[in-house]
């Protein structure tokens, strides 16, 4: 799975996480609903977890727990919206998320 990170998001996520030590994952968070009506969120945490695969991508690292590859495109894109203020997951087939924000999950670890 490939993950292109545009400028633009890159530097919110650099700017959101400045002087903390983590990864960013994509949670395909399926509670309260079946596995295939789940919701595509932006976590950053401390390591990855031992399910995780590294995504290719175009500079920062990302994760995403290798059984929740499926639900995805082979190339994906991270944006952020700045009309919004938010990040949004694409492909060039389709949204995953218009409008996610990034969650720090570093505190809960």
């Amino acid at each position: 799975m490939q993950l292109t990170i545009t400028e633009a998001a890159e530097k919110k996520l650099t700017e959101r996480t400045a002087g903390k030590q983590g990864v960013f994952r994509i949670e395909y968070d399926t509670k309260n609903c079946c596995s295939v009506s789940g919701t595509a969120m932006l976590w950053f945490i401390s390591r990855p977890y031992e399910t995780d695969r590294e995504m290719e991508t175009n500079g920062l690292p990302v994760f995403m727990e290798k059984s929740k590859e499926v639900f995805f495109d082979e190339k994906m894109i991270i944006d952020f919206a700045e009309h919004k203020g938010c990040f949004v997951l694409k492909s060039p087939n389709q949204y995953f998320n218009p409008c996610m924000s990034l969650i720090d999950k570093t505190k809960e670890e």
